[in-house]
């Protein structure tokens, strides 16, 4: 994403006479210019990364947890700064607790003690 940004668009590697709508016509680098544009008109992207971290931190879903993340990262770069953060850390915590409850439910089947996972031998 920092090199979308920075190398074509901040960078005025793509077209500057392109179009604003689709009723335009977009096509080729226009095309591409448009939608990276649209990504983060009215911080469209940031509201996606929230929309589903919300939705993965709610239902625990790590797909869209995983998108909430990647979203949020994309968003942080590209000018949506407000709800992409949120949504990237609701992914984050999704994404963690996740692993957390596999790890902490296989460790309580295998061990009877509490600290007998900790690999720390009992003081004689």
């Amino acid at each position: 994403m920092l090199s979308l940004r920075y190398g074509l668009l901040e960078a005025g590697r793509l077209p500057r006479d392109c179009g604003g709508s689709l009723a335009e016509g977009v096509g080729g680098l226009c095309g591409l210019k448009w939608v990276l544009v649209q990504l983060f008109v009215d911080q469209r992207l940031g509201w996606a990364a929230l929309g589903l971290g919300v939705l993965g931190f709610v239902s625990g879903r790590r797909t869209a947890a995983w998108g909430g993340w990647l979203c949020g990262l994309a968003g942080l770069v590209l000018y949506s700064f407000d709800p992409a953060a949120v949504g990237a850390m609701l992914s984050l915590l999704t994404l963690g607790r996740g692993a957390d409850d596999e790890r902490g439910q296989a460790q309580c089947q295998r061990s009877g003690e509490p600290g007998d996972g900790l690999g720390v031998g009992r003081l004689a």
